[in-house]
């Protein structure tokens, strides 16, 4: 709370709040402050103190007044737009997610708000993740005559052999065959999809995506210049009648899938689907990016669609953040055999080369079956973590749109989670409220919430005094 002091009046404090916040991108461009009246209320001061409060933000020029409307944050022009499902791309459209956007979710989520845990965290907590085979592994690669070898020449275009062969070995247990030659490390899972999208588009290309999805992905490719076209997931699948319609009007370049505990909704493709999707992507001449980054915590014989496609309008991308070490940034992509020269050539225009030590130290954690036992046990403690999550918020009066799975669940809270994601930033707790998982902006009275961090009762206790609190 604030509190009286002799060197800043409330009001200042009150404009310094805010004004961090919005340096911090833990208010995104274009987010709305709340009314006089409730910001009165929440902050416990008076509705004037506010005002002047936010006269010294719109001072500053962090802030606008829209008459009738309220204070939000400043924000940039798009630099990409999204379409309705069978709207014409000419047509205007709501505000489309943007990198300044997306950064303001990535800032927001390693910014540091409290100790406490973060419910709205995409990531394990650091304790889940801490081992010893990670830093054994470093030092045995890295010993004798091994370090000079690694530091003091580029490593391999491709990525380091070794990994790429225990990749492959590891891939052919899932279904999928794909040789070590037709596998490109990454700087992370992000990084392979830079390199697929800088490959295979061109500014203006139309662009397949899901929705509710993955933000930063929204706001990377509308950077690069391409038009979205987002397509609901459903609980089987993205809605494919939606899809042939945009496949109809628009003849995308792309269709960019996480088919396997999807994020946000911890939902798996159903077989039929995948098979009726490939037939879409063979119709209308797309190729289809599918992004695995949970497959560590997937269900055994879970449906892939580079399995099915035995990868020729597939590209199979995955990594290793979520569950061994996410300051790694070691992540890799597979590829139809006729692709891989042309995906090499942007990752070497890219980056070069990526640092062959950490891949090596990672191919013998794979090797010795030590990434597969680290695996078994985060999965065991999840499926714990998850119970005792779901329990509370169902408890705490909240309904899930997705059967929960996975890391993560989708939250239905009843109030605007963006108005409810400030409220509780005042408590210490971080939330991904579900405006952020849609390529255009809207109010949503859902959330993502991490099943590792929302176990403490004390979290939801406050969760649900700041939720009644909105509901009047």
């Amino acid at each position: 709370m604030l509190m009286k002091s002799a060197s800043q009046s409330l009001t200042e404090q009150l404009a310094e709040r805010f004004a961090q916040r919005i340096r911090d991108r833990l208010l995104a461009p274009g987010a709305r402050l709340p009314s006089v009246r409730e910001c009165a209320r929440q902050q416990g001061v008076s509705p004037s103190t506010v005002v002047a409060a936010y006269d010294q933000l719109l001072a500053r020029g962090l802030v606008l007044s829209r008459k009738n409307r309220g204070f939000f944050v400043r924000e940039a022009a798009a630099p990409g737009r999204t379409a309705e499902p069978g709207q014409a791309l000419s047509a205007p459209t709501a505000p489309v997610a943007r990198p300044m956007d997306a950064t303001a979710l990535i800032r927001g989520m390693f910014h540091r708000v409290s100790d406490k845990p973060q419910p709205g965290m995409g990531v394990f907590p650091p304790d889940w993740l801490e081992s010893s085979f990670m830093a054994a592994a470093v030092r045995r690669v890295s010993s004798g005559r091994a370090l000079p070898e690694f530091s003091l020449q580029y490593g391999e275009p491709l990525g380091d052999a070794s990994l790429r062969r225990a990749l492959s070995h590891k891939l052919a247990g899932m279904g999928i065959a794909a040789a070590p030659e037709h596998i490109i490390t990454s700087v992370g899972a992000t990084h392979a999809l830079d390199i697929v999208s800088r490959t295979l588009l061109r500014p203006g290309d139309p662009v397949l995506v899901e929705e509710p999805g993955w933000a930063v992905e929204f706001a990377r490719l509308a950077a690069l210049g391409m038009r979205l076209l987002p397509v609901p997931r459903g609980p089987d699948g993205p809605d494919l009648g939606v899809m042939a319609r945009l496949c109809e009007a628009h003849r995308p370049r792309l269709f960019v899938s996480v088919s396997v505990l999807h994020n946000p909704t911890g939902v798996c493709l159903s077989p039929s689907s995948a098979h009726r999707l490939l037939q879409l992507a063979q119709a209308h001449d797309f190729h289809i990016v599918e992004d695995d980054t949970y497959t560590h915590l997937a269900p055994e014989h879970a449906t892939r669609l580079c399995a099915l496609d035995g990868l020729q309008r597939t590209i199979y991308v995955s990594g290793f953040a979520k569950i061994l070490a996410p300051n790694w940034r070691v992540g890799f992509l597979a590829a139809p055999p006729r692709l891989v020269e042309p995906l090499l050539d942007t990752k070497l225009l890219g980056t070069l080369t990526t640092p062959a030590l950490l891949e090596r130290a990672l191919a013998l954690c794979i090797e010795q079956g030590q990434l597969r036992r680290h695996a078994e046990r985060i999965r065991s403690r999840l499926d714990a973590a998850r119970a005792r999550s779901v329990k509370l918020a169902l408890q705490a009066g909240c309904s899930f749109a997705a059967e929960p799975a996975g890391l993560f669940g989708w939250v239905d809270t009843g109030v605007d989670t963006e108005a409810l994601a400030q409220r509780l930033l005042d408590e210490g707790y971080l939330l991904a409220p579900g405006a952020l998982f849609h390529a255009q902006r809207q109010p949503s009275t859902l959330m993502r919430i991490n099943f590792a961090t929302t176990q403490d009762a004390a979290f939801w206790k406050c969760f649900c005094v700041a939720r009644d609190g909105l509901m009047g």
